[in-house]
């Protein structure tokens, strides 16, 4: 089943629309994905993602094989996507839980890269855990 989805920055200078199927939301918890969320890095993997208004919107090429879509207006952390052979791949993007309007419909179906989570805090939300996983 696929899920429509809406959502934008903390400011409202980038707004976007996705569909999504109905996988749920992954938290990342790899060294990365911390540092650019600032804890977690919860996402929803997409299709069909059309932005709105791309003038505040800026990316960062944070590995060979991913970038990170963030507001240069309010410094929103939105986007990741994947990058092949040096260009981005537009059929692989996550979009931030934290910037979908609610309601969703998703709930959260796995934590990835837990051995590289961060010391302080613990997973124990009975939901499935892995170590492989996105990481970029």
């Amino acid at each position: 089943m696929t899920v429509s989805l809406t959502g934008g920055c903390l400011c409202g200078a980038v707004r976007f629309t996705a569909e999504a199927d109905d996988d749920g939301i992954v938290a990342c918890h790899c060294t990365m994905c911390r540092r650019w969320s600032g804890h977690v890095w919860a996402a929803a993997g997409v299709t069909a993602l059309r932005i709105e208004d791309e003038r505040a919107l800026r990316w960062y090429r944070s590995s060979g094989i991913g970038e990170r879509g963030f507001c240069a207006e309010c410094g929103s952390s939105l986007f990741w996507r994947g990058v092949r052979d040096g260009h981005a791949v537009e059929d692989d993007v996550e979009v931030s839980g934290g910037a979908l309007d609610a309601p969703t419909g998703l709930r959260l179906s796995c934590h990835a890269r837990v051995d590289f989570k961060g010391d302080y805090y613990a997973i124990a939300d009975g939901v499935p855990q892995r170590t492989e996983g996105p990481a970029a």
